[in-house]
């Protein structure tokens, strides 16, 4: 499988080659990856942030532990999660999907007062933590699309989420960063990509039921 090859191609890049940028027409195909991403109820409360302004991850460098590969990449994304789901987002969903499957809104009622009623009744904080969870299926996406093109990637939880708020004017969004990755290609330095892959073996991994 071309797919298994690609996998065990990729690692977590952690130093980038800062003169090679990623096409656009690549750049189109990684964007197509993140917004057909699985998420729960297919509600999509994320947004992701394509950063390649050097002057922006200038900033953010100091507030992700100034790792390198924040202004060394060819593009910086910062995927966040909306703080609240409310019925708002709920019936943004519903509209789209009887826009698209050509059905009418009052057909789709009953599972939009579903979803709305399911989401509400979680406390706030267990709100943001669901939300923030979303953006992780993203994350697979995004790293498969990559490795897919052969697109260095390295994810990363390591920076200060409240200064990438600040910095990005997230909280006016009513967003908050949750995982960043960094895109691009791999410097020849960098000596982990000369490393073997490490995984666990299958039968330590899987329980066949």
């Amino acid at each position: 499988m071309q797919l298994t090859e690609n996998l065990t191609w990729r690692y977590a890049t952690k130093k980038f080659d800062p003169s090679r940028k990623i096409s656009p027409g690549d750049l189109d195909k990684l964007r197509e990856a993140i917004r057909l991403s699985a998420t729960s109820y297919g509600l999509q409360l994320y947004k992701a942030f394509i950063i390649s302004e050097p002057g922006i991850r200038k900033k953010l460098l100091p507030a992700s532990w100034n790792q390198s590969q924040v202004t060394d990449a060819s593009h910086l994304i910062v995927l966040c999660y909306y703080t609240e789901a409310n019925a708002g987002h709920v019936d943004e969903y519903i509209r789209l999907r009887a826009e698209i499957q050509d059905v009418a809104v009052e057909d789709l009622k009953g599972y939009g007062d579903f979803v709305t009623q399911k989401l509400l009744e979680k406390p706030l904080h267990e709100q943001k933590e669901w939300n923030a969870r979303q953006t992780y299926l993203v994350l697979g996406h995004l790293l498969t699309a990559c490795a897919e093109l052969r697109i260095d990637a390295c994810p990363m939880e390591g920076f200060d989420p409240e200064a990438y708020d600040q910095i990005l004017g997230l909280s006016a969004m009513g967003l908050s960063a949750s995982v960043a990755v960094t895109i691009g290609y791999r410097s020849p330095e960098d000596s982990s990509q000369y490393q073997k892959k490490v995984r666990k073996h299958p039968k330590d991994l899987f329980v066949e039921l």
